[in-house]
């Protein structure tokens, strides 16, 4: 199985296809659209890898932003004690999540691309009525 190593918001992940992942929000990012990551800092499988220094030129990984949204809130709670002096906050952080389509190697060709996904057959209702 082919895997990449990407930086995106400050961070490394590694990567396969048809992985889902949470990153760092990007930004003017819509649900439902293609996303490129060029820095590619390696790819390769079980039995070779190709090492950027530092990033691989010409590798890209394609991927598919499935939502945005915020994590849970985190509270920052500061006292000082014995002198009456406490501060509560709060912070929410936004996130993207997205789904890995196609990894590329560094000469254009497609090293692993996701299968694609069949909506699901949607199960019949059976009323009491129709059951009698």
């Amino acid at each position: 199985m082919s895997y990449a190593i990407i930086q995106t918001g400050g961070k490394q992940y590694k990567v396969k296809s048809g992985e889902i992942l949470k990153i760092e929000k990007l930004p003017d990012s819509k649900p439902d659209t293609k996303v490129e990551f060029k820095e590619i800092l390696a790819y390769g499988d079980d039995k070779i890898i190709e090492v950027g220094s530092p990033i691989v030129t010409g590798a890209k990984v394609e991927a598919d932003i499935v939502k945005n949204g915020k994590n849970r809130t985190i509270l920052i709670f500061k006292k000082r004690r014995r002198q009456n002096s406490r501060r509560k906050n709060g912070h929410r952080q936004e996130y993207s999540m997205i789904r890995i389509k196609k990894i590329f190697s560094k000469d254009g060709k497609v090293l692993s691309e996701a299968e694609k996904k069949t909506a699901p057959d949607k199960k019949k209702v059976v009323t009491k009525e129709e059951k009698k």
